[in-house]
């Protein structure tokens, strides 16, 4: 959940590690801090705040340094303060730590640390892992590298680590188990970061460091090691990332550029996979694989968040063209108790960072039965891509906002490809449904646009509910997941409480809170269910509540009977969601922004969950 950046090289570090801290501040923003080496000793700096307070804090300090490392904090133990805000200095103050992650015998050790007379100054867990690291250091005479490597052989928990020492000022110590480390290699420097943004602007050679490695940078040599200390030949990747694409583009947030980019990121997830005038489509990915999901009893659909309303979406479309029994699960919940898996069953985990720690682990456990595992995400290079026995990527482009959007429309997508190519092989829809449906999908990323052009009347509704305290969102079938997104998105950016139920589900408690100053957004297209979501309508209007109503371009019936209309170009009912999802997730954006939201880092948020 927070983000870690270092260098050591020619260039100065100080800029170099607070650019970088500014591109992984949506991992955190609790507060920051930076440590430098140079001939003034080991020195670290820390505020409580975004990564602009200490930039401010330093602004008139000597940080000249060619070897530095900072930290961006999302809190886990310890409130945010100046204290508990990374780098932590070791007891004797020669060593420096930053980490992401969760440390869960830190409890343990620090009581025995204690007891030989380290003084801690804070709250945290990653303090007390350097105060380790330092004591097995002392106590073995080993190296600092083999002192790493024996305490993290004592450590439960997750971690991302980067270890500075003022013994040696072209030495940098990493190591991963848990939490996404990687590697950027320059001529004669080094970067290291919990993703490629920050290092991208210099190089596109990356190493992407596996659990259980440690990585030992020194005098301009890199070598990576295993906790058993078997040497590694670390294999460099080519970044595919641009620079331009972690920019805002000229948008006011990256939450808005990212929404915009939605017809380019479909039409990307689609990309050399369907060719609709040849009845073509193949994820390569799967290829070796389509078969077994076609032929599968079962398939189990894990993942968090908007990643879990995506697989929602996807149980409805598995289900409804290939006829395969689908059952979606909160990953963190499903690895919490004993879920009844078989060796044919098909778990597919969904995650837009391939991080999400709760998935990570119901993937181990699903691998444990001998299930199959297929992964769909975002970021090449992750640790579910390397975790899952196959799968494919969304390649959506970087996603900086907190809140999800592009991602969840891209993971439809692609769910839905996959739901299609297995109900072609399967042999549960027609030759010429496959085709209109491969049609179909190709025009969506120009139907995204034109409900884009309706920008400016949502920004105009948004306006009058801007300081509701409460919103309900309704839908009935495709739509009810679409209904749970829409909730989501105003509850993260905005601080509104807002819940999506199934339109049926109304009459079941939920119409007790509906008067004249309850919001409803329906999700109301022309479907199987349309007059069914048409007297819902008429119900929550009778009790004088407010209706916004998604709706089919043309539909006049509804526009006479609500509040507001925002209209939506007709599609193939299994493809819906990848256009009802785009009002709102521009309602809830024009909500917070008039609220005064900072909709890129809402509060108490971080983009990528990689602690449980």
């Amino acid at each position: 959940m927070c983000g870690i950046v270092a260098y050591v090289g020619h260039r100065e570090a100080y800029p170099l590690v607070i650019k970088g801290l500014q591109r992984l501040e949506y991992r955190g923003y609790d507060s920051s801090g930076v440590a430098l080496l140079n001939g003034h000793g080991l020195n670290v700096y820390k505020k409580k705040g975004k990564v602009s307070d200490l930039k401010a804090e330093l602004a008139d300090k000597e940080l000249t340094a060619k070897i530095g490392m900072g930290h961006t904090r999302w809190a886990t133990h310890g409130e945010p303060n100046d204290i508990n805000a990374h780098p932590h200095y070791s007891d004797d103050g020669k060593l420096a730590i930053i980490h992401n992650g969760i440390i869960e015998n830190y409890a343990t050790i620090k009581q025995k640390l204690q007891q030989k007379g380290h003084v801690f100054k804070s709250q945290t867990d990653s303090e007390v892992l350097i105060h380790f690291i330092e004591d097995v250091r002392k106590e073995t005479g080993k190296s600092l590298e083999e002192a790493v490597r024996l305490a993290l052989q004592e450590v439960v928990g997750a971690y991302a680590i980067v270890i500075m020492t003022e013994e040696n000022p072209t030495q940098l110590i990493a190591a991963r188990k848990g939490s996404p480390l990687v590697i950027g290699i320059g001529i004669n420097e080094f970067f290291f970061a919990s993703d490629a943004t920050p290092i991208i602007e210099y190089t596109k050679d990356v190493v992407y460091l596996d659990d259980y490695e440690i990585a030992v940078v020194r005098d301009n040599e890199l070598n990576i090691l295993s906790l058993d200390n078997v040497q590694k030949t670390p294999y460099i990747h080519k970044l595919e990332l641009e620079l331009e694409a972690i920019e805002k583009g000229g948008y006011e947030h990256f939450m808005l550029k990212e929404i915009f980019e939605q017809p380019r990121s479909i039409c990307d997830s689609m990309r050399g996979r369907v060719r609709a005038e040849d009845g073509h489509l193949q994820l390569g990915g799967l290829r070796n694989h389509m078969d077994k999901l076609a032929a599968a009893g079962r398939v189990v659909i894990i993942g968090c968040g908007t990643s879990w309303h995506a697989g929602l979406v996807a149980e409805y479309i598995f289900e409804e063209l290939a006829r395969i029994n689908v059952e979606v699960e909160y990953a963190s919940e499903f690895r919490y108790r004993n879920p009844v898996i078989r060796e044919n069953d098909i778990v597919i985990a969904i995650s837009q960072s391939g991080e999400t720690a709760d998935t990570l682990a119901a993937i181990e456990l699903a691998k444990s039965k001998s299930a199959t595992i297929f992964g769909v995400c975002n970021v090449v290079g992750s640790s579910i891509p390397r975790a899952t026995h196959a799968g494919a990527y969304t390649h959506a482009g970087p996603e900086i906002g907190v809140a999800s959007t592009k991602a969840f429309t891209a993971q439809v997508t692609v769910l839905t490809l996959m739901a299609i190519e297995a109900a072609k092989r399967k042999g549960t829809i027609s030759e010429d449904l496959y085709r209109q449906l491969l049609i179909e999908l190709e025009n969506i990323p120009e139907k995204v646009k034109k409900v884009l052009e309706s920008a400016a009347k949502i920004k105009e509704i948004a306006s009058i509910f801007t300081y509701s305290r409460n919103f309900i969102y309704l839908g009935r079938g495709l739509n009810f997941p679409v209904a749970l997104e829409g909730a989501l998105k105003l509850k993260e950016i905005s601080y509104i409480h807002a819940e999506g139920y199934p339109a049926a589900e109304m009459k079941h408690g939920p119409i007790a809170l509906i008067d004249e100053d309850m919001p409803v957004v329906f999700l109301a297209t022309k479907d199987s269910s349309y007059e069914k979501i048409v007297s819902n309508i008429q119900e929550v209007k009778a009790r004088k509540g407010r209706v916004i109503a998604i709706v089919t371009e043309g539909d006049t019936l509804i526009k006479d009977m609500v509040d507001f209309v925002i209209e939506i170009p007709r599609t193939h009912d299994i493809l819906v969601p990848l256009l009802s999802v785009i009002p709102l997730q521009l309602l809830s954006y024009y909500v917070a922004v008039m609220r005064g939201r900072n909709v890129d880092q809402p509060r108490n948020l971080a983009k990528s969950v990689t602690v449980e």
